[in-house]
């Protein structure tokens, strides 16, 4: 009897410890609810899935999910995009979305937007529901020299044909950017634009700027037309400026010329001066010159430094007085 007991006690307690290693194992309450749902998986199915590593959860509820709202995936599809690293949930939710809208969109493309590192439920609802973005103020400048600032405001729509591998906001906002600058460059005057500015709108539609993005360009409004800075003015300006400045150099380098002009003229009589001494010696020598000869030439040169000394005190005298009489008139 002491054996027996031992015996049903072990049994019973290996049978509870596997009921409670298999029911930490598999998912016995997702399992219910996914028959509940008409979800067709087996108990198998979350075997694997725990071995593979899966969080069952993460597959069964968006499973249950898309059943309910009438699309047709497979354990399999969202298996493999788990694995692949997607978000199961988002994926299921834009294909939902899609669904309600009449949208045709594969789990395969789907997959593959969420997968690239895009939102695919943002992207989705922007398809149905079209965005406007809206550009800073930017800078043309017209023929005739005056700036304008012009902000336009562009609606779009997701295009999920190239939303993998297309370009962002960014290059649609830069695109119509250079549009709005060869618009206004292109007119002959900025009242031109300022009239009529939805010819903006339809020079940048023209162009078709979206090829090459994630987005098509359903529209382009105008919404404000500043006149900013006269440019041409201003260039003007500083090209005179600089006129001015070239002159001025032009003009320095000329008087530069003419002080080393007369330097170099100063230094010739200083030269020519000092052969004054040597050719008196050697007329004195040779006898061409006689003493009497060279006390007048002294006389002479005294004569003239008088007058000179003379000339340079009467300048004064007339200095002081016409400042006298100009100080005297003053007070």
């Amino acid at each position: 009897m002491m054996n027996s007991t031992v015996l049903v006690v072990i049994i019973l307690g290996g049978i509870a410890c596997f009921l409670a290693l298999f029911l930490s194992f598999v998912p016995i309450t997702l399992w219910i609810s996914a028959i509940a749902a008409n979800v067709k998986v087996s108990i198998f199915n979350l075997i694997g899935m725990r071995l593979r590593r899966v969080a069952p959860k993460k597959i069964l509820l968006p499973l249950i999910k898309a059943t309910k709202a009438g699309l047709d995936i497979s354990v399999n599809e969202l298996e493999a995009h788990y694995l692949a690293g997607g978000n199961v949930d988002q994926v299921v939710d834009a294909l939902i979305a899609a669904h309600r809208a009449d949208f045709q969109l594969p789990f395969e493309r789907a997959a593959a937007i969420d997968l690239a590192g895009r939102d695919v439920l943002e992207a989705v609802k922007m398809s149905v529901n079209p965005r406007v973005i809206e550009t800073p103020n930017v800078s043309g400048v017209a023929k005739d020299g005056i700036e304008l600032l012009a902000k336009a405001r562009v609606t779009v729509r997701a295009n999920l044909d190239r939303l993998i591998g297309g370009a962002g906001e960014a290059t649609v906002l830069a695109r119509v950017a250079e549009g709005i600058v060869t618009t206004v460059g292109t007119s002959i005057s900025h009242k031109e634009v300022l009239e009529n500015p939805d010819a903006i709108s339809k020079t940048v539609l023209a162009k078709g700027l979206d090829a090459g993005t994630a987005f098509e360009i359903l529209s382009i409004d105008i919404a404000d037309v500043d006149v900013g800075r006269n440019i041409g003015a201003q260039l003007q300006t500083l090209q005179a400026e600089a006129d001015k400045n070239i002159a001025q150099a032009k003009a320095e380098e000329r008087r530069a010329m003419a002080v080393a002009k007369e330097q170099e003229m100063r230094a010739a009589v200083v030269e020519a001066e000092a052969e004054i001494p040597r050719a008196m010696a050697v007329a004195f020598r040779e006898g061409k010159l006689g003493v009497m000869d060279y006390y007048d030439m002294q006389n002479i040169i005294s004569d003239t430094k008088m007058r000179e000394s003379i000339s340079k005190v009467s300048k004064n005298k007339n200095e002081n007085n016409s400042y006298k009489t100009s100080k005297d008139m003053k007070e």
